[in-house]
């Protein structure tokens, strides 16, 4: 029996239920931002705090869950940085170059010599002989 093996498979472990080692790490680092914030700004301001909350909730989600083109938001964030930051390379410039003016030389005619033309003749030799054979002539 054959049996079908399938490829490129990419899955992670789950550790955590549904959940991969990467994205318990995103979500338990961003509680942990979120209980040190609330012990220490949400007695002074609490507005700053719930918008702060938002955002990092946001980060959060979108570091686990979100996945645009089969690309995590990691992987996106980081290729947009390094897009910016690192030198552009130019693979192809045309240059502007005046043209080369080049005169040719004429090379003197070789004579072509004649080829001899076919001889036509009036009647076939296959006519001949069938003449010859009838009349029984040579």
């Amino acid at each position: 029996m054959q049996f079908n093996v399938p490829q490129f498979i990419e899955s992670e472990a789950k550790i955590a239920g549904p959940l991969t080692f990467k994205q318990v790490l995103y979500l338990t680092g961003a509680g942990l931002i979120i209980m040190f914030l609330y012990f220490s700004l949400a007695k002074i301001n609490f507005l700053a705090f719930i918008i702060i909350t938002v955002f990092l909730v946001g980060f959060s989600l979108a570091f686990a869950f979100l996945k645009i083109h089969g690309y995590s938001f990691s992987v996106l964030l980081k290729n947009f940085f390094g897009y910016f930051v690192s030198s552009k390379i130019y693979l192809w410039e045309r240059k502007v170059a005046p043209p080369k003016i080049v005169q040719k030389k004429e090379k003197p005619k070789k004579e072509v010599a004649e080829e001899p033309t076919l001889k036509i003749v009036e009647k076939s030799h296959l006519r001949k002989l069938s003449s010859q054979i009838e009349t029984m002539t040579k």
